[in-house]
This record gives C-alpha cells, structure tokens and sequence, in this order.
C-alpha cells in the first residue's frame, strides 16, 4: 500500500491535508491513493448542514463539534466557501471562525473554495469525505456555501441533512420555499433569542406539516442559540435518532448509493472535461469551432457534436 495511504489510515494531519490538495488539483497520483483508502470508508456518519447566509451555521457546527468531542468522538469538518468568478479565490472564512477547534487533534478542518461548482459544494468534495472517513473520523461535517434555495446537492452526500433557518429574515415561507426546505431530515431555528422566533417556528412547522402527510417520520424542528451552546445537545441526540431511523427502515444503504453515483458522476464529468480542455490534439480544434461560433457560420451545438466526435470516435 502507499506510504501516504498508511499515514491517512493512521490518522496523521499532514498526510490528509496532502491528499486533499491532491485531489482538488486534479493530480495524477490522488487517484491511486484513493484505491487503496477506499475500502477503509463507511464508518463515519456525514452530517450535511445547509441554509441562508447569516444563519449560524458556523457557529452551530463548531458547537455540535464541541458536543461530539465530548463523547470522544473524532470529528472532520468540510466549510466550503464562494469562489470569485473574477479572481478564481476564496475567502474560507469559515476557517478563521472555527480557530479554536483546529488545536484539538481530534478535529481535522478544511475550508474549500466551489471552484465553479453550483449546488452549493466543490467538486472534491466527495473524495475528502472518503479520505476523512478513512482516517478514523466518527462524524464529518460538510457546510454549505449559504446563497439560498439551490444549494440541494448535500443531499447527495449527507446522511442526515440538516436545514438551518433564522427569524427576522423577513417572508421566511419565501425565502426558504422551493428546493432546500425540502431536503431537510431535521430544522434548526438558529439565533432563537431574536424577535419573531415563534412565527418562524410555525412558518416551518406548518410547512413541516404539508411535505410529511403521511409519511413515517415527521421532520423536527429544533430550536438552538448556537452562540450560547443552547439546544446543540438536543440538536446531536435528534441527529443520533434519525440515522438509527435510517438503518431500521434499510434507508441508510439508499443513502450510501445515492452518495456513490454522486461521486462516480462527478469522477466521469471532470475525466471528460480534462479530455476535452487538456488534451493538446483539441486545442486547435476548439479554437477554431469558437471563431466559427462568433461569425455564426456554426452553432455551439453543432461545434460540441464535433468536439465530442473527436474524443469518443
């Protein structure tokens, strides 16, 4: 086996954040690395936490981490954050939000920039999952970027997904309406000591009410004050409850697959992506279809069609 795939399966620091960069980069030797880490996963339990900006769900997962930690459990923590279409970078503030927990050594953090990826995550988001998994983490945490309704792809990921809203947002029914408010396995109404915390509360209740008719799990709704660690104990015992609720009813191993077509998806996306802007053979090619696009003497569907011919001839 790989010396670096020994280290992460000991649980060294260096060697996981080695990998990682590995992958975000796209570098030839990651996929070999994680060959030999794979068979190593599905221990940990990967808790998704999205929401609006502003909701606390830095501050909430530093909590739950500290939560965790008192019960001796070893915990990854994923913060992905915007990358600027204009410079290519990212602020990863979450990183400086979460200094304190970066000196326990049973916490690993990593901020991640999207890197162009919608929905909410970047796009190596699945194989540090798997790596963090594989050194021994209990729980993983991924956090979303927090722009709003479309961040719904840590469903794919997350064993229990956790939606985070606050009160004073306004028409909260709107803002949270389509597409991330029905994603969630559990609610959590953060900053509960602001005004208006009891309509929000039934805003999300009654909409909790509509989506489970009928169903064999009535999604919760929990109300925390992150900052003040008030309702995180609450916030891991529901956690707890829900992924034991998907193991009785065989919906775990759904999870799990939904996870891994996720990742191999992903895997033949940017396999296809690097054929077509990395191999050398194209580059004239593509030149030439884009002036033709610019004086309309071809469409862009036309000038994919043979972009792709080439490569799958």
């Amino acid at each position: 086996m790989n010396d670096l795939a020994l280290k992460i399966l000991n649980g060294d620091p260096r060697s996981i954040a080695r990998l990682i960069t590995l992958t975000e980069n796209n570098d030839p030797q990651a996929p070999k690395i994680m060959k030999n880490i794979h068979p190593h996963t599905g221990k940990a339990h990967v808790i998704g936490i999205t929401g609006v900006m502003g909701s606390g769900k830095s501050t909430l997962i530093c909590e739950l981490t500290r939560e965790y930690r008192k019960q001796g459990k070893k915990v990854g923590i994923i913060a992905i954050d915007p990358t600027s279409p204009f410079s290519g970078g990212a602020l990863l503030g979450d990183r400086v939000r979460m200094t304190d927990l970066a000196m326990d050594n049973g916490v690993f953090i990593r901020s991640m920039g999207t890197r162009g990826m919608l929905g909410g995550l970047a796009s190596a988001v699945y194989d540090v999952v798997e790596i963090l998994d594989a050194s021994g983490k209990d729980i993983v945490m991924v956090e979303t970027v927090g722009v709003g309704q479309a961040e719904v792809d840590v469903i794919k990921i997350a064993d229990t997904t956790l939606v985070v809203v606050v009160p004073g947002l306004g028409d909260s029914i709107q803002t949270l309406k389509a597409g991330i408010m029905e994603i969630a396995d559990i609610y959590v109404v953060n900053k509960a000591d602001r005004p208006g915390v009891e309509q929000t509360v039934a805003e999300v209740q009654s909409l909790v009410d509509i989506s489970c008719s009928g169903k064999d799990r009535k999604t919760p709704v929990l109300i925390t004050v992150a900052k003040e660690n008030k309702g995180t104990k609450e916030l891991v015992d529901e956690i707890n409850k829900h992924i034991l609720f998907l193991k009785k009813t065989k919906q775990f191993e759904d999870k799990r697959r939904l996870r891994y077509e996720a990742e191999l998806v992903e895997i033949i996306r940017k396999r296809l992506m690097n054929l077509i802007f990395d191999e050398k053979k194209l580059e004239d090619t593509i030149e030439r279809l884009l002036d033709q696009i610019s004086r309309k003497e071809v469409d862009p569907y036309a000038a994919a069609e043979e972009v792709l011919g080439k490569i799958l001839k």
